[in-house]
């Protein structure tokens, strides 16, 4: 892909942190007259676009599922094209990605937006949170701690929500998070992950089963739902979920009822549903992957967690508490290794820093990231041999190390999805599965 656009690079007036009173008006289009204040909604992503999980959603034919997002960037505004079919451009040109000025305008499809600071600031968004951590999700970046009142104010409810973020960004700690600090606190936390069972297992597992529904049901058992009953299941990789199974889920979810495999009874559960995806399921859904009204269903509350490379300052922050948790005293860190890990670009995110401080206490290892992982700008091979290794280990390294960038090329090429991945490689859908689950 060639090198974004960039239409502007000037800052917003003053020298706040936040966006205050930033005003997003339809200026052209079916929405014309209508208003947003930004403030509030750029907690995380603003979308653009015709999806239900769009927080500015336009009934423009030209417009794209998810067409265009807005955030807030070193207190500059940028707004981003999304794949879409008909692209975004600012003041008449086209752009993958832009830092706007007061007064530009953007166009999607048919439709057009300025966005302007308000001059009464008494709509201004509040500071945002003071907190460095929610729950057991760790960080004091601008980006967590925009993020932490919007979690607050998801996990007093009890709607279903979808949490999206790359792979590592911690989706599962972030869902008990919010079940902790919720209503349901008392009740059962469940998580069910897609990848992990086999697909003809996957609706008894999901649902229960009576004795003898197939073969090797020896007794009746109860499913996930019946597990969570009083308290949250979170349903992880869901857009890994088998197609037929998801108006079945669906019903569980508005009715609040399940039947096991092997009977027609319905059974009353009383469960939130949670779902994680590394997905894009407004894509996944175009594409007849993803049933449009699960998602509809699902999508009442959204959360996008953000990418390590975009918590500036969290590294340090998230390597000493991984560094506390394993029982030793962060001060007695080299500033050498905090440094390496600061400089790295952490394709695997907080997992990956996790295993990272692991593998530097139980091996001692002062300036790689990871065993198997070379630092941000520095050649692989380079890098595994200044560490005078075994012929044997050294390879080893280095396979590892491309393989694992090969795998997660290969599934970003394909949506993420196993099998397109698999054919394109030329390897089975099995293997690269258990390759995936590698990387997590």
């Amino acid at each position: 892909m060639s090198e974004p656009v960039t239409v502007a690079q000037a800052k917003w007036e003053g020298d706040d942190e936040q966006p205050h009173g930033l005003v997003l008006s339809i200026v052209e289009g079916p929405e014309k007259g209508r208003s947003y204040e930004l403030g509030p909604l750029l907690a995380t992503r603003v979308l653009v676009g015709t999806s239900d999980a769009c927080a500015i959603r336009l009934s423009d034919d030209l417009v794209s599922r998810r067409h265009c997002a807005l955030d807030w960037v070193d207190r500059r505004l940028r707004v981003s094209d999304l794949r879409s079919t008909n692209g975004t451009s600012v003041d008449g040109v086209g752009v993958l990605e832009a830092f706007l000025r007061e007064g530009q305008v953007v166009r999607v499809g048919d439709t057009a937006f300025r966005v302007d600071r308000r001059d009464d600031q008494t709509s201004a968004e509040p500071p945002r949170s003071k907190a460095t951590s929610f729950g057991r999700v760790v960080g004091a970046s601008a980006a967590m701690q925009r993020l932490y009142p919007l979690c607050e104010r998801i996990a007093a409810s009890t709607v279903p929500c979808i949490i999206e973020g790359e792979t590592g960004t911690g989706k599962e700690i972030l869902a008990e998070s919010i079940h902790e600090q919720g209503p349901r606190a008392a009740g059962p936390f469940v998580v069910f992950d897609c990848t992990a069972v086999p697909q003809s297992l996957l609706e008894a597992e999901l649902f229960g089963h009576d004795r003898g529904a197939y073969p090797g049901a020896a007794g009746a058992r109860a499913g996930v739902f019946e597990e969570a009953h009083g308290g949250t299941l979170l349903i992880d990789e869901i857009g890994e979920l088998d197609l037929a199974l998801q108006p079945k889920l669906l019903r569980a979810v508005e009715r609040s009822e399940v039947r096991r495999v092997g009977t027609t009874r319905p059974i009353r559960v009383d469960v939130r549903v949670l779902v994680a995806t590394c997905r894009d399921l407004d894509r996944e859904a175009q594409a007849g992957r993803f049933r449009d009204d699960l998602y509809h269903r699902l999508a009442v509350a959204r959360i996008e967690l953000p990418p390590l490379r975009q918590r500036a300052g969290d590294v340090d922050m998230l390597a000493r508490y991984f560094y506390e948790q394993l029982g030793l005293d962060p001060k007695t860190m080299e500033p050498a290794q905090l440094a390496s890990w600061r400089d790295y670009h952490w394709p695997g995110n907080v997992r990956e820093l996790r295993n990272a401080v692991t593998r530097y206490v139980a091996l001692g290892e002062t300036t790689m990231p990871a065993a198997d992982t070379p630092m941000a700008g520095r050649d692989v091979i380079e890098d595994v041999l200044a560490r005078r290794l075994p012929l044997s280990l050294a390879r080893r390294q280095v396979l590892d190390y491309f393989v694992r960038r090969y795998v997660a090329r290969v599934l970003e090429e394909h949506g993420g999805n196993v099998a397109q991945a698999a054919r394109a490689s030329g390897i089975a859908r099995r293997y690269l599965r258990k390759l995936k689950s590698k990387q997590k």
